[in-house]
């Protein structure tokens, strides 16, 4: 994917940090991470909109780096709270910015990763993580608890899905890629960047596809298939198309 700049940098303000206790403790409850802003180095514009519901839902401000390039450029001048990072991205692998981030004089409040990869959790961790989450994120209890160990009584474990044109989005985005005869290592990207897509959407299917080409390097085109039938609408993955 195409190096791009992060999106929606906030201002030079600091956060706020958590609430003193007993301070407005009611909206405190209803917005646990109120005043927080999170950094997801996410390539993933439906994975993103995923995180940005649960911010919205938990009172957090997100910005978005689709890159490391661009995620470093956004670190050398602001300090978010906490930052997400997917550990498969176009210009390289997440766990290095992780170990970079952890060594940081100013280093985040909250470092996570993020990954449908079995083996993505303890790649976060040896990294220096302080947790992990795996995709698809499908609690916001589990959400807020990895950003600030509580867990609220009403935490809503069901949240409306992402946005659909975000997924079409990209899927047409890797397919074009596919399509281009990419070399190797770029191929693997994309296997797991769509792996990651259909984990989020719950299509088994194009997820098995995917992480069989992932692994195996093998069946690109039937998964050039699987998302050309996903993006006409023929296929009943997504709940019956997208």
């Amino acid at each position: 994917m195409p190096a791009s700049p992060t999106v929606e940098l906030p201002s030079l303000q600091p956060a706020v940090r958590f609430a003193v206790p007993g301070a407005d403790a009611l909206g405190r409850d209803r917005l646990p991470l109120r005043g927080l802003t999170v950094l997801a180095v996410e390539d993933s514009r439906f994975a993103s909109e995923a995180l940005r519901l649960m911010c919205h839902r938990s009172g957090a401000r997100l910005r978005r780096a689709e890159t490391l390039a661009s995620a470093r450029a956004h670190l050398r001048l602001y300090r978010p709270d906490a930052v997400i990072v997917d550990l498969g991205l176009p210009d390289g692998r997440g766990d290095g910015l992780i170990r970079h981030l952890v060594l940081t004089a100013q280093r985040p409040m909250v470092i996570l990763g993020t990954s449908g990869s079995a083996s993505g959790r303890s790649l976060a961790l040896a990294a220096g993580a302080d947790g992990f989450l795996d995709k698809p994120i499908e609690s916001l209890a589990v959400f807020q608890q990895a950003l600030t160990g509580i867990v609220p009584d009403e935490a809503q474990t069901d949240l409306p899905g992402p946005d659909p044109l975000a997924l079409r989005d990209d899927l047409a985005r890797a397919a074009d890629r596919l399509a281009d005869h990419p070399d190797p290592a770029t191929r693997h990207y994309l296997a797991g960047f769509v792996h990651g897509l259909a984990r989020i959407a719950q299509d088994t299917d194009l997820a098995a596809a995917a992480e069989d080409c992932r692994t195996s390097g093998a069946g690109v085109d039937v998964l050039q298939r699987m998302i050309a039938a996903r993006l006409s609408g023929t296929s009943a993955g997504f709940g019956g198309g997208i």
